[in-house]
């Protein structure tokens, strides 16, 4: 079990580790030759100009400013000189939202903490309850609820500062709820016109045997939206399009690097193999082969494209819809189109970066398997994880590395080794087993068939963080305990475990500790190092780069990572509200990193990410419902807790708060929540006639033309120069007229069996 002076070893090597970082930071960020890597957002942005091409020599790639090296932590402070109406005019409300969950964790713990140490700390120093007590325990431990003797009067400090901690983080998170839904609502407000803001995305349209989609589309939404409806966009399976297109994206990367070596080298042509990775085969001449492989793709992505086209099976019974008003879009999205709910559905459509092309080929009535299938998976996930969990508390204790690995005892007896391991080893160790993990539940989210990369994110964060719950906290909590004081559970009665198990699960606060400073002070040092991209960065420009687009793409400014961090975060969330009236002794380092985190990530949202989507901060309800989740575990894990400690007065008055927590939570989604997920029809049709006295020769209609078109069509249009046209586009100079009993206008021979709708007998576009 780690000690104080273990928490400072590892507490100063996390430091000195973060330091060094941060020192590597400022010296790299300010050589000319990394420039595009601390900065790349103002050269995507063009506001930005590499220093590369300024200067002589030397000073193109080294900075030999003595003066600048004397202010290397200037970056600080104009991190936060940035105020907020700037920054969301800069980044987005995105990602201002996201910097104030790092303020939320702020407001909550920083008077929590004084109030814990001022209160709780003295309150359980000053017992001797575990020196009378057969367990294992530290000088940190003293600091716990575990040194407070069973039935105690004392329980009542702990009673009153769980009512402090509820009040208090209740209020907050009022406030910022209010304050984040006002800002959202600004936003749309004031925000610059957009096609999402003009479009619906309608999936299951049903099969019509006269018509095809697009032009059931287009009769549907003439007959139902007559005075609003402008275009649309029927939706195609490209899947295979898109892995030739990428492929062939692949095959001219290695192109390029053969002929640029060639050119530094032209005495010798470059060689590949044409086996398995270029490992395998026979060898031939690289630039030879990658152009035929080239030409082999590039004729098979045209009779794919072809087929995409021509085939009706190719089109998805799904389409973008585009109207002439915000006002006719807002009504379309938040209506039911008909009198079965299972047809025709409608929702806002993701803008057009947002959108995930991949899910939307997806049949909608295998989303409910779909699903299934994933809720399976994501339990055995859960579950067989606690096998990796189990293994690094054994690990993290002395006696299980010395039962694995013998021949280490002499090593691991000498005081800095144990120090380091006790204090740093169990952080390092969940870290590791946590790295692929975003990435398969991101993998789990897509599978799902979510249709956008912000729903996609907010998915997998979700998953994340019920992940972090079981397995880190609750399997760390039980397992390690468990191991801790396995002898003790062995010589006490049944009747005794329960209370030693609330004595341990205070005790685990150590085991969190490193983790926090592992994860959340090295680890958030190490995000504004860059060192990944930075490597990168300079291969790819060394043997990729010879024009300034290659130089442009070479570039990973990366993004905000919603599905990994936010879910961090909240498991300090957690760790704060759960351990605040338990072992106040954790909050200072949760507090080092809400600070640190904030002033770290502004930073990196100002100079380096580049979000690729925009969702008007539609990911604050969900942070909201974590966050009161936490504190609903942490009301009925001190409730348990005191159970054990012959304190069941105290019972009803806890029982009270979650209570009141839960009916906070309604009161706050019924009260905000409507603005994240409905847009209102009066902030629409305001725009709609600001812009229609701003602009009255807007022509929406061309706006719109292209906006909702997969992204291989437009790479083709652009390589080749030529327009594709949509079959929902040729009719658009007619005049239009919709017969009361329906027929095809093209090649319909009779009445469709899909009709049942009652409408005048003649309904003419308003152009």
């Amino acid at each position: 079990m780690a000690t104080i002076t273990d928490i400072g070893v590892s507490a100063a090597f996390n430091v000195l580790t973060a330091i060094a970082f941060l020192l590597a930071f400022a010296f790299l960020r300010l050589q000319p030759i990394n420039d595009r890597v601390y900065f790349p957002k103002w050269y995507l942005r063009g506001m930005r100009d590499s220093p590369i091409f300024s200067g002589v020599a030397v000073q193109k790639f080294v900075n030999l400013d003595a003066r600048s090296y004397l202010k290397f932590l200037n970056w600080m402070p104009a991190a936060l000189k940035m105020p907020q109406d700037e920054l969301i005019s800069h980044a987005g409300l995105d990602s201002v939202v996201y910097l104030r969950i790092y303020l939320t964790g702020l407001k909550i713990f920083v008077p929590i903490t004084i109030l814990a140490f001022l209160v709780l700390v003295p309150v359980n120093w000053t017992n001797d309850t575990l020196e009378r007590m057969n367990v294992i325990y530290s000088d940190i431990d003293k600091l716990s609820i575990s040194n407070i003797p069973n039935g105690s009067k004392r329980f009542i400090a702990h009673l009153t500062m769980a009512y402090a901690i509820t009040f208090w983080t209740c209020y907050v998170l009022l406030r910022e709820y209010e304050i984040i839904a006002n800002m959202r609502l600004r936003f749309l407000a004031s925000e610059k016109r957009r096609p999402d803001q003009f479009t619906v995305l309608v999936r299951n349209i049903p099969p019509d045997p006269d018509e095809s989609i697009s032009e059931f589309v287009e009769h549907f939404f003439l007959v139902n939206h007559p005075d609003h409806y402008l275009r649309h966009q029927v939706v195609y399976n490209a899947n295979k399009l898109a892995d030739l297109v990428e492929e062939k994206k692949k095959m001219q990367n290695w192109l390029d690097y053969y002929r640029l070596k060639y050119e530094r080298n032209p005495s010798e042509r470059p060689t590949t193999k044409n086996g398995f990775l270029g490992c395998f085969g026979s060898k031939v001449d690289a630039i030879d082969y990658y152009k035929s492989e080239i030409e082999k793709i590039g004729k098979e992505e045209a009779e794919e494209r072809k087929k995409v086209m021509k085939d009706p099976k190719s089109v998805v019974p799904a389409a973008f819809v585009s109207f002439r008003s915000r006002w006719g879009a807002a009504v379309c999205a938040q209506t039911q189109q008909t009198s079965n709910p299972t047809v025709w559905l409608t929702e806002w459509a993701p803008e057009p970066r947002d959108v995930y092309w991949n899910n939307l080929s997806i049949p909608f009535v295998s989303l409910t398997v779909r699903r299934l299938i994933i809720a399976v998976a994501f339990f055995f996930l859960n579950f067989f994880f606690v096998i990796p969990i189990a293994m690094v508390q054994s690990l993290a204790n002395l006696e299980g590395i010395e039962k694995a690995l013998p021949f280490l005892k002499p090593l691991i007896e000498v005081p800095f080794i144990k120090s380091f391991i006790q204090g740093f080893l169990p952080g390092i160790a969940l870290r590791v087993f946590l790295i692929l993990l975003p990435t398969i539940l991101m993998f789990m989210s897509k599978f799902e068939g979510l249709i956008s990369q912000s729903s996609l994110e907010r998915r997998s964060a979700s998953k994340y963080y019920i992940f972090l719950f079981f397995n880190v906290f609750l399997g760390s909590v039980i397992t390690g305990s468990a191991l801790e004081q396995l002898k003790t559970y062995l010589h006490k009665s049944a009747n005794d475990i329960a209370m030693i198990i609330g004595v341990s699960i205070p005790m685990k606060a150590t085991f969190f500790i490193t983790y926090v400073m592992v994860d959340g002070w090295t680890g958030i040092a190490g995000e504004i190092l860059r060192l990944r991209p930075l490597i990168f960065f300079h291969l790819k420009n060394f043997f990729l780069v010879k024009t300034e687009k290659d130089r442009e793409e070479a570039m990973d400014p990366g993004s905000i990572c919603f599905d990994s961090s936010e879910p961090r975060i909240q498991l300090y969330f957690l760790l704060g509200l759960v351990y605040a009236a338990v072992t106040p002794f954790l909050l200072p380092f949760i507090l080092v990193f809400f600070g640190f985190a904030y002033v770290v990530y502004r930073h990196q949202i100002i100079n380096v990410y580049n979000q690729q989507y925009e969702s008007g901060a539609q990911f604050w309800p969900s942070v909201h419902g974590r966050i009161i989740t936490a504190l609903i575990i942490s009301q009925l894990l001190l409730l348990g807790l005191l159970g054990t400690k012959d304190s069941e007065e105290s019972t009803p008055a806890l029982l009270v708060l979650p209570v009141l927590t839960f009916w906070f939570y309604k009161y706050c989604k019924h009260r905000y929540e409507p603005a994240f997920v409905r847009n209102p029809l009066q902030e629409a049709m305001r725009k709609d006639t600001l812009e229609r006295a701003r602009e009255p020769n807007l022509d929406v209609k061309a706006y719109l033309a292209k906006a909702y078109r997969n992204p291989v069509f437009k790479a083709d249009e652009e390589d080749h120069n030529y327009s594709v046209v949509d079959d929902d586009d040729a009719w658009m100079d007619e005049e239009v007229m919709v017969p009361t009993k329906r027929h095809s206008r093209r090649t319909t021979p009779a009445q469709s069996k899909q009709d049942s709708l009652s409408v005048p007998e003649t309904v003419h576009e308003r152009r």
